[in-house]
């Protein structure tokens, strides 16, 4: 029995079963998306999912999917199913019997005496995706059919029949291949046995997504179905095919599927922390030979704010892997240096990731290796808060950066409603001034011991102001807690969770004191089972619920809605204060994710819940700063727990 199963009650129920996604990836940019029975309700589901270098590596969906139908006796039964408004036709779902998730997906049908599995992998680092279909029982000759629904579009986007798709299709070995567009890679749909190719061209019209209506969003397109394969298939016969950009052989196609089989035995999900694990690595990229962080899955593709917070959780907490730790860090200080160094909207950005490298340390990296290797780096980072490199923010002769640049939004908390920033917090942010004291500290610190101790000459003046400073601005008196930021309209009082932040960090511009009283404040305003609250419910703009149109879900995203990777630093806070005390406590609450790894994107934690029980997940199914940030709080705390 599988750990991620679904029982047939479950599957016919379309309410249940249609909110339930699966996600599978070559972990090169591409994935496969759908829901657990086969049915696309979003835009960005697809069945082959791959960046295009000729569209600036944005990800396109070629093959939307398949309607697999069985045969026997003269009849059909059509096994797929598709969304026409209200109406789902066909409705295969209702021969479901089992569901499982493992490295693959693995669906199970009963059509009367005929029993029919179909199991669905993409092949690591390739833009491949193979499907094993086996007969497990049948009383009768049988025939199968499979029919591919063609999209040929930007996620982003969505289709519709017109005269420029070129509708033909070519020859391929036991297959056939399609090009919709200049441009696009040509699609190759091809069987490890040979069967019949019905070329049958058509538009299938108005397929409808409900998650992009729930959204407020266009939600219907048309796809092209260019044919059918159709072949027997006997009693206990497996029958594979490949979808992919390259022409395979398909003699192959059989032992690649079980070898791809072997190499993830030990690397099942099998567990709750397994699937922490597989969705952890999953979120990193390896594309022509570089690496980096998918933000979150589908929609979401880079962020250097998440990347820089959630490598080291998705690498060296969760499998101790260090290659890929130092190979994001490298290609983020070559191809984005220009993002790192110079102006721009994400002021805070440098600092996270000093931070960043903290943790490596932290881990058990060398600090006199990480200083040698990028101490000059850091040191050049900090110089361009004071060089006239970012005209976003200003050095202050309180030590303090002020963060402002008209109708932008600074900070981690960017959504934009109709152009204006949500939360655009200008003025002295209370997280990034935590940041930019620990950036500082640390830098004067590593470069005293490792290098030639010049850089506390230049910074041990700013560095004290902002100790004497930082809690003047911040602290509201007889709140115990710390503003959100300070501008010329004082200090902003709302409660929210980025004070955390100044309690996290290795060097805290706060006293003990302070810091007690701030994580009280959190744990009683701001924490939920599900994360930590964006805002306080006290608050008159508090927003509990993620849903509505896109103004709604806008204002709401920052304003209420918990986010799980929040509870990283607020569990390092909690071990910062109460050493062993807190671990239970705080265990549970990162464990108790386990109870929706099944719901939204099933093996992984969404990016956002909503701010009041019953704590809903919306936005990505799998997000990389969800994911690290618990596997690390988990680390820290079986860290602690074992005295070390």
């Amino acid at each position: 029995m599988a750990y991620l199963e679904f029982n047939k009650e479950e599957l016919v129920n379309l309410e249940y079963s249609l909110n339930r996604e699966i996600l599978l990836t070559n972990r090169a940019g591409g994935y496969i998306n759908t829901t657990i029975v086969g049915c696309n309700t979003r835009k960005y589901h697809g069945l082959l999912v791959v960046p295009i270098a000729n569209f600036a590596n944005e990800r396109h969906i070629l093959l939307s999917t398949l309607h697999e139908s069985l045969i026997q006796h003269g009849s059909a039964f059509n096994l797929g199913i598709s969304s026409y408004g209200k109406v789902y036709e066909p409705r295969g779902h209702k021969y479901i019997i089992d569901f499982e998730m493992d490295y693959a997906s693995t669906v199970t049908y009963r059509v009367g005496g005929m029993i029919f599995s179909k199991t669905v992998m993409f092949v690591r680092e390739t833009e491949e995706v193979l499907v094993k279909y086996t007969l497990l029982d049948a009383h009768s000759e049988t025939r199968l059919r499979i029919k591919p629904f063609l999209a040929f579009r930007n996620i982003h986007s969505l289709t519709h029949a017109n005269g420029r798709a070129n509708t033909r299709y070519s020859v391929a070995e036991n297959g056939v291949s399609f090009k919709l567009y200049e441009g696009f890679p040509t699609l190759y749909l091809q069987l490890n046995k040979k069967g019949d190719w019905v070329a049958n061209p058509d538009w299938y019209y108005n397929i409808t997504y409900k998650e992009e209506s729930r959204r407020g969003f266009d939600d219907k397109e048309d796809l092209f179905v260019p044919g059918y394969f159709e072949l027997p298939v006997k009693k206990g016969e497996s029958i594979i095919l490949s979808a992919s950009t390259s022409e395979v052989k398909p003699r192959s196609l059989k032992s690649r599927f079980d070898a791809e089989v072997a190499k993830r035995r030990d690397n099942s999900r099998n567990c709750y922390d397994d699937c922490l694990k597989l969705a952890g690595q999953q979120c990193v990229l390896k594309q022509n030979g570089k690496y980096s962080v998918c933000a979150g899955y589908t929609w979401d593709y880079e962020d250097l704010r998440y990347s820089l917070i959630a490598i080291s959780g998705l690498t060296i907490y969760n499998d101790g892997d260090t290659k890929h730790f130092e190979a994001v860090i490298e290609n983020l200080l070559t191809d984005k240096r220009d993002r790192l160094f110079k102006a721009g909207n994400e002021p805070d950005l440098p600092l996270w990731l000093f931070r960043t490298l903290q943790q490596y340390i932290e881990y058990g990296a060398s600090a006199e290796y990480v200083w040698k290797k990028y101490g000059q780096t850091l040191s050049a980072l900090l110089d361009t808060y004071v060089d006239g490199s970012r005209d976003e923010i200003v050095l202050h002769e309180n030590g303090l950066l002020w963060a402002q640049k008209e109708n932008t939004a600074l900070s981690w908390m960017n959504v934009y409603s109709n152009g204006v920033p949500v939360t655009e917090r200008y003025g002295y942010q209370v997280e990034t001034n935590a940041l930019w004291y620990n950036a500082l500290c640390f830098a004067v610190a590593m470069d005293d011991k490792y290098g030639g101790g010049r850089l506390k000459d230049k910074w041990n003046r700013v560095i004290n102001s902002i100790k004497a400073n930082y809690t003047n601005y911040f602290l509201i008196e007889g709140r115990g807690y710390l503003a959100d930021f300070y501008n010329d309209k004082g200090k902003n009082d709302f409660m929210r969770p980025n004070q955390l932040m100044a309690v996290a960090v290795e060097y805290s511009p706060i006293e003990d004191e302070v810091k007690m009283a701030v994580l009280k404040a959190v744990r009683k305003e701001l924490l939920t089972v599900r994360g930590i609250r964006t805002l306080s419910p006290k608050n008159p703009l508090y927003k509990a619920v993620y849903e509505g149109d896109q103004r709604s879900r806008d204002n709401a995203h920052h304003n209420g809605c918990a986010f799980p990777w929040l509870l990283g630093p607020y569990v390092e806070s909690m071990i910062k204060l109460l050493g062993k005390d807190c671990v239970k406590s705080s265990m549970e609450l990162l464990n108790a994710f386990e109870e929706d790894i099944n719901i939204h994107g099933i093996g992984s934690v969404a990016e956002l819940y909503d701010g009041n029980p019953s704590h809903r997940p919306h936005g990505c199914i799998s997000s990389s700063v969800s994911v690290a940030e618990i596997i690390r709080g988990k680390y820290l705390l079986n860290k602690i727990n074992k005295g070390k």
